[in-house]
């Protein structure tokens, strides 16, 4: 699958059933129904997050399943691979461009990075000096604005 912005690869993967409920509002005005939920797609060059608009978890351009365990280190050598730290940290920064709408959100995903045991603020650092990553949006801003949520 392709990013819609820089036509770049993109990460897909399912989005847990934990995080659809808080995710509801945004995914919905994004993808025109609560079915978008179920999928998501995280590019790895501009870090724009888009949600599914397939209620099957299918690549739409595939038709092929989404991954069970989705290949993350496409994104970054300093982006986690693991389920638990990196899908909430894709939805986290995904959900970043709009921070002052997706505060409580962003703020229960960052959280759940932590307990799993990355920190992501050192990943939003280690991503600004990664030159295969163009964020769409201005991580060492959104950084310092997601350290005084988390701190």
């Amino acid at each position: 699958m392709s990013c819609s912005e820089c036509c770049s690869r993109t990460v897909t993967f399912a989005v847990p059933t934990d995080y659809r409920g808080f995710l509801s509002d945004i995914a919905t005005a994004s993808a025109n129904d609560s079915d978008g939920l179920r999928t998501a797609a995280f590019c790895t060059h501009c870090l724009l997050l888009e949600f599914g608009d397939d209620a099957e978890a299918t690549d739409s351009e595939t038709d092929e399943p989404v991954p069970t365990d989705p290949d993350f280190s496409r994104v970054s050598d300093a982006f986690p691979t693991t389920l638990e730290q990196a899908v909430p940290l894709a939805l986290a920064i995904g959900l970043a461009e709009s921070l002052a709408m997706n505060r409580s959100a962003i703020e229960t995903l960052l959280r759940d990075v932590e307990r799993a045991g990355a920190d992501p603020l050192l990943v939003l650092d280690r991503l600004q000096r990664d030159p295969s990553v163009e964020s769409a949006i201005d991580l060492g801003r959104r950084q310092h604005q997601l350290e005084q949520l988390l701190y």
